[in-house]
């Protein structure tokens, strides 16, 4: 099998290094601003496909397909984002012959609209939260949507029918604001996604955000994995992800699991997905959505399962059966005991500037050192000295995840990492992360989906590092100077002795080489 990955970036290196470990060739694509990324010169083959921006290239299916043929490729796989859930690509890949490493075209098309998937949950049993089930498009009346929304009650969500990310989504606390939030979202939702149909979903009360990645085969099997806890949010966007949860116990984790499977089963599904769910205070849980694809937080389903997900698509894609447990050792096909394997947390490192809003940083590294040593794991996609992180696309420059045997040696590793980590040349969402990692409130599980938005406007602009002003400079260098001669009186015989020790040093280095 020769696999052309369709996406660019940290995703587009790891498939390439999952398809290099099963001995299969890989084939890049890219557009003209990543003519030397990492993922085009570790592909064996690489196409252009385009002008920068997405619309021109990694979201022109037929673009792609045509570097399919021109290499010969057997398969694509889409990774996450661009084309990654869009039924239309995995159906002309179909048609060309290409082997889509994800879902069915119909399944993603069922669970892309998130009026669907919440239908397909119902028939599974599982709860949704409570809102409506039929899109309401363009022609529907707003005095009707608020006759609806009055019998969900407030505050709820107007969200959109497709895509996700937060856009396309408006909360509505007070009647008055119904009909302008209702145009916003459809308006926002008709750009992004082509789709101006909306749905109307209660809020729940500073709920957790929950999510059970699982893998399916063609063969009936599906495994479900321990959860992720993704309540760590910035405007609806994850931020910082984990697993397994501190909110969840072992019963609620396997009822989870088992509400995973059953919307998994009810649809078909076919290879790497992950369910959704929000859960309430109380500790009930809600279907929330499906996302059709590997998801930017898998490293740490990785890392607590030992199970490399990327592979088991490939392997999937192929026909193979999963042989796996949930616990991801050797397993038969039910889905068995999650036990986790120790604690991982993954931050996503962006070029933003925390200290102004999160706004982004695109431009020139100029430097960095990057953190390792146990329990690191760094995924990026080779943002390096001298090259720019492009303002076109995500401005996600690096995942960055530790593991630990238990959470706190996750978060103790996760900070030393942070501490470790530079980057010169443009502004990063390192600072941020070094604040939250230190946060008693994080520190204790104490957070919800609305943490992180309260936190901020509480902050109301405070920088999450405070540079020194000049005079601290100057009195921490008067310092430094001070210190150093107070240690080295006699700079004479600090020569001196620096001189004797370089002669048995030399002589030393001198009888390595020999």
């Amino acid at each position: 099998m020769k696999v052309l990955i369709a996406n660019r970036g940290e995703i587009a290196v790891r498939v390439i290094r999952a398809c290099r470990e099963l001995g299969l060739p890989t084939v890049a694509v890219y557009s003209e601003c990543d003519r030397a990324s990492l993922h085009v010169r570790f592909a064996d083959e690489a196409y252009a496909i385009g002008p920068n921006p997405p619309s021109e290239s990694y979201l022109r299916a037929d673009r792609i397909i045509d570097a399919a043929r021109r290499a010969g490729a057997d398969a694509v796989h889409p990774g996450y984002g661009f084309l990654a859930e869009n039924a239309e690509f995995a159906r002309v890949c179909a048609d060309a012959g290409l082997t889509f490493i994800g879902p069915s075209a119909g399944v993603i098309e069922r669970m892309g609209s998130k009026t669907g998937a919440r239908t397909v949950a119902i028939d599974a049993g599982v709860p949704v939260v409570p809102g409506t089930v039929e899109p309401l498009g363009p022609a529907t009346p707003d005095d009707e949507i608020a006759r609806i929304a009055a019998g969900i009650g407030y505050p709820l969500f107007i969200k959109a029918v497709a895509g996700g990310g937060g856009k396309g989504m408006r909360l509505v606390a007070d009647p008055a604001d119904l009909g302008s939030a209702i145009r916003a979202a459809r308006s926002e939702a008709g750009s992004s996604f082509g789709d101006p149909h909306i749905y109307i979903e209660r809020q729940l009360e500073f709920p957790r955000h929950i999510e059970i990645q699982l893998l399916a085969d063609h063969h009936g099997t599906i495994v479900p994995f321990v959860e992720r806890e993704c309540s760590i949010q910035r405007r609806h966007q994850k931020v910082l992800e984990e697993s397994p949860s501190v909110a969840v116990s072992d019963t609620l984790r396997a009822e989870l699991a088992a509400a995973a499977c059953a919307v998994a089963a009810s649809v078909g599904y076919t290879n790497a997905g992950t369910i959704e769910f929000l859960l309430d205070r109380d500790g009930r849980f809600y279907f929330l959505e499906m996302n059709t694809r590997l998801q930017v937080e898998h490293p740490i389903t990785e890392l607590v399962s030992g199970v490399d997900l990327v592979h088991w698509q490939i392997r999937i894609a192929r026909g193979e059966r999963l042989t796996l447990s949930a616990s991801g050792g050797p397993g038969g096909t039910s889905p068995g005991t999650l036990v986790p394997r120790g604690h991982a947390i993954e931050c996503r490192i962006y070029a933003e500037d925390p200290d102004n809003g999160f706004m982004p940083s695109p431009g020139r590294m100029l430097g960095r050192r990057v953190p390792g040593g146990p329990g690191i794991r760094r995924d990026d996609g080779g943002a390096t000295p001298g090259l720019d992180v492009p303002i076109h696309y995500d401005p996600l420059i690096a995942k960055l995840s530790a593991w630990g045997g238990d959470r706190a040696q996750a978060i103790l590793r996760m900070s030393r990492a942070l501490g470790e980590y530079e980057v010169r040349g443009i502004k990063t969402s390192i600072p941020f992360f070094r604040w939250l990692l230190h946060s008693s409130d994080f520190r204790a599980g104490r957070f919800d989906t609305t943490f992180l938005d309260r936190e901020l406007a509480r902050r109301n602009g405070d920088p999450f590092v405070t540079v020194p002003d000049e005079a601290e400079r100057i009195a921490l260098l008067a310092a430094a100077i001070h210190a150093f001669e107070k240690a080295t009186p006699d700079g004479e015989s600090s020569r001196i002795a620096q001189g004797a020790a370089r002669g048995w040093k030399l002589q030393g280095r001198m009888d390595a080489l020999r």
